[in-house]
């Protein structure tokens, strides 16, 4: 068994777990245009998914599609969070690092625009 932080545990942790992510989501719509997009779309998109989807699964793939590509935003925001913290000089590994997240945020709204057109498509044009 793996010695944890002290005090650290059951209902505690979860609560000191939720409390870092509110944190997480603070900070990235501050620092996030993109992020604040999103979040702004998801306004729209979240109830849109819900309406539009004629089944419980079409429904959670429409949803599910939309809400990946924050989660890809997060992480995109964290890998370049801390390429800065480790310098300002222009790396190529830096560059490639935020490059690469940025292809993982592209991916993500590529997988979105497929679901909602493969599922939606038969719906509206059949």
């Amino acid at each position: 068994m793996s010695a944890g932080k002290p005090g650290n545990t059951g209902i505690t942790r979860l609560i000191r777990a939720f409390g870092y992510s509110m944190k997480g989501f603070a900070a990235c719509f501050r620092s996030e245009a993109a992020f604040r997009q999103e979040v702004a779309v998801s306004l729209f998109i979240i109830p849109l998914g819900l309406w539009l989807g004629q089944t419980g699964v079409e429904r959670a793939l429409l949803l599910g599609s939309w809400l990946l590509v924050p989660v890809v935003e997060l992480l995109n925001s964290a890998i370049e969070a801390v390429v800065d913290r480790i310098g300002t000089e222009q790396h190529e590994l830096s560059g490639q690092a935020k490059d690469i997240g940025s292809a993982a945020v592209f991916l993500a709204i590529s997988l979105f625009l497929l679901v909602w057109i493969l599922i939606l498509y038969p719906h509206f044009i059949s």
